[in-house]
């Protein structure tokens, strides 16, 4: 399923947000790193609805990916 780009960035907005809550980052910061995560390329491509998921969802499994990268 393709969703429309203009609902796609608003989501993009909101799990942003909802991930450097979560993270305890900035935005700048969970702005910088949600564009280059494996979620964004996913949600981008419409690889499995990810953008289907909730902001929620999408924030946690953000964090996930955050926490892995910086253990490295």
């Amino acid at each position: 399923m393709e969703a429309s780009p203009i609902l796609l960035q608003k989501k993009y907005a909101r799990v942003i947000d909802e991930f450097a809550k979560e993270a305890g980052i900035t935005t700048r910061e969970a702005l910088d790193f949600f564009y280059h995560s494996i979620i964004y390329q996913d949600m981008s491509e419409g690889i499995s609805d990810m953008h289907c998921r909730s902001d929620k969802y999408l924030a946690q499994e953000l964090k996930e990916e955050y926490l892995l990268e910086n253990r490295r």
